[in-house]
């Protein structure tokens, strides 16, 4: 017998049997193609890197942003709900450019009575409608009449050229402002306050039983627009959806209110003394060092009997802060309020909550809990946090975020009992809106344009810091095994990424043209990053390219592409094939198992073997020494291969390893009993990990992920040879649903049987 060289067995052999060769190539030679490789690079999708924003996703050497500072004198007017104000701002350009005009945020006049934004949804009559809904829509009062009545615009004693359009208002400079010179002029303006309970407004007042009033006022004043080197000048208008692009500053802020409000904000009140009363100053004092609880410093009782007098005398609270990107405050004779101090090493910060009545006890109990617990995770994750306080406002249906201060719902019934609902929903958004504090007032990303850069980041901290409030305080999650969160795990994203494509958008997308913004911007991206952390890059590699973004960026602007480039840069980890799967489409992920076959090995020659050498110019086998590999379906397979290890079933594979071996190699020669294929395949459009569990005859089982590349040369299916020594009897893809796969009967082998409608009531009924 001639004996061809073990180099050409081996060559054979990397070519694979019939069993495990890739399909055959059409005789017919295919049409050309551009490269629509999944795991080719994102430089299509992606802006050049330059001089201000490097390919590392770090600032630039010539990165620059411009800065906006404000002095303001604001009155609100407790008994016709108007704001009025007037307001300095010196606006520095840091840019290279020089500047012809100025543009300026007028984002009340959203609420204007004819405002095109009341308009900009289409929609017919539909089928079913709630009573409130149906009142909405077809039984509307006289609309609200809202929006910034413009009294002055001026410079040095002069008016200046202004435009109004709509929710922008364009400022002519008698000259270009140029690089690196600062311009100073001032708007008076007034605003009619919509009640937001009635108008679903971001900022407005409610009406208490008593008549009184609680405010939570925001983008209550003409605040700068963002110029920089991505868009210019960022003056999409605003259409309620998209929120806000604003640039950092320092505010000095005086507001003048009723004497019996208790007011705070952004920045530290500067005149405390003058607007607490002593008793409310010696408790203020001690929430300063108080670190394990808050400290009461307006009692309930206290606020019901403030809230009965009703003064007519005002008073104003002086507030100043520092490098900040906008500015919000609360006022009302009906708050509560506690305190206490987070201690960091730089600083401490005051973790603060206000309340009416209404509010209690659920906030007195969790709600500065929630500060603390977002401020403690947060800053492991990113950086500490470097604001002076952190405050959390209890207002009916709102959840909204600004520097130091937000909005928060979570309303108990009217007998102060509530429902786990209602308390995990409270904790969660107070949560989410004090994380905000990071993306995007501090992390300054562009929310009129790229609403995930906030809402999903911020969703995904949110999901880390519930899960480590529900182990801090498993009083508040009793009958859970963890935090209840609705968003963040695969599994809650399943439903909208399998959804109708007609009703889907990229998360890619701005704010305003996403069907579903909330599992778009918030759900879906928190989605992907909790996979790329849990399953992708793992916690030690993600959490540090995470936080080398947070800290690249802190007090700039990034954009899309900073954020995708520094999370490649600081892991060595290639992620385009992620980032173009789950956020520049709206494909979904789903992986199954097409086939497992056992195969069993013979040194009989077999026809697809024959085959198959003969394709290598192997005309005779009786030429080579050569294993062959059939399965049960083979017309060569017979009952005696059942059973036999591979060196009993194939005399030449137990000659090889004689001849080629010492005793001592052959002793760490592992002889399995059994080979399977396994072919994976991917209906879904997005490559993900493979994840698989094998379950063994003896009961035990092994998990084994396939990295995402394993789709590289194949996008339809992947197969894989399983060489054991133990009989496999289940295959399960994805057994901890780690990859959001919106199908899982396709998941299992043997396949799982699908329980019919009945089988599913049984069950249910039975409490299974």
């Amino acid at each position: 017998m001639i004996r061809y060289s073990y180099m050409l067995l081996a060559a054979f052999l990397l070519l694979g049997t019939s069993a495990f060769a890739q399909e055959e190539q059409t005789e017919e030679r295919a049409m050309g193609h551009e490269n629509t490789n999944r795991f080719r690079q994102l430089y299509n999708e992606m802006s050049t890197p330059n001089q201000y924003r490097t390919a590392s996703g770090a600032p630039g050497h010539a990165y620059y942003q411009n800065n906006a500072d404000y002095k303001m004198t604001i009155e609100l007017n407790d008994d016709t709900h108007i704001i009025n104000g007037f307001e300095t701002i010196t606006y520095k350009n840091n840019s290279p450019d020089d500047l012809e005009y100025l543009w300026v945020q007028l984002d009340q006049n959203v609420r204007e009575k004819d405002s095109p934004a009341k308009e900009k949804n289409g929609g017919g009559v539909g089928a079913v409608s709630q009573p409130g809904s149906f009142v909405g829509s077809y039984m509307k009062s006289e609309p609200f009449d809202g929006g910034f009545k413009i009294q002055e615009v001026k410079a040095n004693g002069r008016n200046l050229n202004h435009t109004i359009n709509w929710t922008m208002m364009r400022i002519d400079m008698p000259q270009p402002l140029k690089a690196g010179e600062s311009y100073t002029f001032s708007i008076k303006w007034s605003y009619l306050i919509p009640e937001h309970t009635v108008d679903r407004a971001r900022s407005g007042y409610e009406t208490y039983k008593d008549g009184n009033k609680g405010y939570i006022i925001a983008q209550f004043f003409p605040r700068m627009a963002v110029y920089n080197d991505v868009e210019g000048w960022q003056n999409y208008q605003f259409w309620g959806n998209g929120e806000f692009a604003l640039p950092f500053g320092d505010y000095e802020v005086d507001i003048t209110v009723p004497k019996d409000h208790l007011l705070d904000g952004t920045g530290e009140i500067v005149n405390l003394k003058d607007v607490y009363s002593k008793e409310e100053m010696k408790r203020w004092e001690k929430a300063k060092k108080s670190y394990d609880k808050p400290v009461i410093i307006r009692t309930q009782a206290e606020a019901e009997k403030i809230a009965a007098g009703k003064m007519k005398a005002t008073q104003t609270w002086k507030l100043r802060a520092k490098n900040v990107r906008d500015f919000a405050f609360t006022s009302s004779r009906r708050y509560i309020m506690d305190a206490q101090a987070v201690k960091f090493p730089e600083r401490d910060v005051m973790a603060i909550s206000i309340y009416p009545p209404e509010g209690n006890p659920l906030w007195e109990e969790y709600s500065t809990k929630a500060i603390v617990q977002t401020l403690d995770t947060y800053s492991k994750y990113t950086f500490n946090y470097p604001y002076p306080k952190a405050i959390s406002v209890h207002a009916k249906g709102q959840g909204m975020e600004y520097p130091m201060i937000c909005w928060n719902y979570g309303r108990p019934n009217e007998d102060g009992t509530y429902s786990d609902r209602t308390k995990f929903g409270m904790i969660s958004v107070i949560i989410h809106e004090v994380g905000h504090n990071y993306f995007p007032m501090i992390v300054n990303s562009d929310e009129r344009q790229w609403g995930w850069m906030d809402e999903g980041l911020d969703t995904f901290m949110q999901y880390l810091t519930e899960q480590e409030f529900g182990q801090n305080f498993p009083e508040a999650i009793k009958g859970n095994d963890a935090y209840p969160s609705r968003r963040g795990a695969p599994s809650k994203i399943v439903g909208y990424m399998k959804g109708n494509q007609e009703y889907i958008a990229p998360i890619m997308s701005n704010p305003e043209n996403a069907f579903n913004l909330g599992a778009n911007a918030y759900g879906k991206p928190a989605t992907a990053l909790n996979i790329l952390r849990e399953t992708v890059m793992g916690h030690e590699l993600f959490d540090h390219a995470f936080k080398t973004y947070a800290q690249r960026w802190m007090f700039k602007h990034p954009s899309p592409e900073d954020f995708f480039r520094t999370m490649e840069d600081a892991s060595a980890v290639d992620l385009d094939w992620f980032w173009r799967g789950w956020f520049y489409s709206t494909e979904a992920v789903d992986i199954g198992l097409k086939e497992v076959k056992q195969y069993y090995i013979t040194d009989n020659v077999t026809e697809s073997g024959r085959a198959l050498l003969a394709r290598y110019g192997v005309t005779d086998p009786s030429q080579i020494e050569a294993i062959y590999v059939v399965d049960e379906d083979s017309p060569e397979f017979t009952e005696d291969m059942r059973g036999k290890d591979m060196l009993e079933a194939s005399p030449t594979l137990k000659e090889y390893l004689m001849d080629n071996f010492t005793p001592e190699q052959r002793a760490k020669i592992k002889t399995p009993k059994y080979l399977y294929k396994v072919v994976f395949e991917k209906p879904g459009g997005i490559p993900m990990p493979i994840i698989v569990e094998y379950e063994y005859a003896d009961g035990s089982k092994k998990k084994v992920t396939y990295p995402a590349q394993v789709w590289r040369k194949n996008d339809a299916e992947v197969s894989k040879a399983i060489a054991s020594d133990k009989e496999i009897v289940k295959v399960t893809v994805d057994p901890d649903l780690e990859t959001a796969d919106i199908d899982t009967d396709n998941n299992s082998w043997p396949k799982a049987k699908k329980l019919g409608k009945f089988d599913k009531f049984k069950n249910n009924a039975k409490g299974n």
